[in-house]
């Protein structure tokens, strides 16, 4: 009996290799790779070749998703010891999830959960019909902005190390994830506009709880367009940025806080 491969007739007993004689389980074990892997290959199968030739595999890359861009970060978070951070991290996740449920945006939105920060977290919103890049700024922001002046001002005044003042961003583009995160150049705008330094002292000198950095994409299309609930006098060009080799502007706005005391008055000298 013979057994027919892809290139030779090879017998079943016994197969003649230069130099040597395989046993019978062997041959057919060789007779059965090079079926399969054909006469090229049986180096690599035996690992004395690599199929890349030392190459990296290529992969394919992530595809860039539409998202628009909310992120906000902890003012002063630094200055707390762990107890404190824990606190104000349960206090400003609790508060963005009430104000993004007033303003009618609910988890099938956005990703979940949020992408952590430390002392700040991302909020990557899908783009639908029902929730319009204007709707951010005409309800997101205030409800926000209502919502820290309440939480400030049912403090007692002992807890005045306890007040909840945030920074947030809101910028809009393509965003990627490789499986281990979300990543791109429009993160980074939002980023940079969120630490910028002159950013960070418009919050510090300002009595509100909130302050927002809107990129000049929003600015352009959205903010200066006329829509309902939205005052574009109240947006100064106030923080420019580097992401690249690009410049880019940065538009702050200091929300009202409806009418609520922002900070909780401080204790009187005795």
């Amino acid at each position: 009996m013979r057994l027919h491969g892809s290139d030779a007739t090879v017998p079943l007993l016994r197969t003649s290799v230069p130099g040597s004689t395989l046993p019978t389980a062997k041959a057919a074990d060789v007779v059965a790779r090079r079926q399969t892997l054909g006469p090229a290959n049986l180096a690599e199968a035996h690992g004395s070749i690599s199929a890349l030739n030392g190459k990296e595999p290529h992969r394919a890359g992530s595809r860039p998703l539409y998202r628009m861009i909310l992120a906000v970060d902890i003012e002063g978070s630094t200055k707390r010891n762990n107890r404190g951070r824990e606190e104000l991290r349960y206090g400003v996740y609790r508060l963005v999830g009430e104000a993004l449920r007033q303003t009618g945006i609910d988890r099938q939105h956005y990703h979940h959960p949020f992408t952590d920060r430390g002392d700040g977290f991302l909020v990557l919103l899908r783009p639908v019909d029902e929730i319009p890049k204007p709707l951010l700024l005409s309800h997101l922001i205030p409800a926000l902005a209502r919502l820290l002046a309440a939480y400030n001002s049912n403090l007692s005044p002992v807890d005045h190390a306890r007040i909840l003042r945030l920074r947030a961003v809101i910028h809009a583009g393509e965003v990627l994830c490789d499986g281990k995160g979300f990543f791109g150049e429009d993160l980074d705008v939002a980023f940079r506009l969120l630490d910028a330094p002159r950013f960070k002292a418009e919050l510090k000198s300002a009595t509100v709880p909130l302050a927002l950095v809107t990129s000049d994409y929003i600015y352009q299309s959205v903010i200066k367009q006329g829509y309902e609930g939205i005052d574009d006098q109240k947006y100064l060009p106030l923080v420019t940025v580097s992401v690249g080799d690009q410049r880019r502007k940065g538009w702050v706005h200091l929300p009202p806080a409806g009418g609520i005391s922002a900070v909780p008055p401080l204790p009187q000298a005795s």
